[in-house]
């Protein structure tokens, strides 16, 4: 499997931007996706993750409400639309591939990786 993110770019606060992240290889259905971001200094967190079906979405609690993680399978497509972004949104996100059975919260819990793509957001 090969993901590829892009979209980021520099935003100010308050403005939104949408990732996406292509995936190529295994049947896309067939595993979960998440996105993480690390931003400089600090270890890898996890943003928010869909399941195989798009079903169940989980979001980490400093994004609730402000973002929407969503899957097009037919388009082999995730995307991560990021509302009311503030400075410490800044990051580099990537996306990721889990065939994890259950909430796939951790960074472990994820086979496949893209490269990532940076957002920054200016105060």
């Amino acid at each position: 499997v090969q993901l590829q993110a892009f979209g980021g770019g520099l935003v100010q606060a308050g403005g939104s931007l949408r990732l996406s992240c292509a995936a190529s290889g295994r049947p896309f259905s067939s595993y979960g996706m998440g996105w993480f971001r690390q931003a400089p200094g600090k270890v890898r967190e996890f943003v928010a993750a869909i399941s195989w079906n798009g079903g169940s979405t989980y979001y980490v609690d400093s994004v609730k409400g402000r973002s929407t993680i969503s899957r097009d399978n037919a388009k082999n497509t995730v995307y991560l639309q990021m509302n009311s972004l503030k400075p410490e949104d800044t990051a580099v996100y990537y996306c990721a591939g889990s065939h994890y059975s259950g909430r796939p919260f951790r960074a472990y819990e994820y086979d496949y990786w893209g490269q990532g793509t940076l957002v920054t957001v200016s105060s």
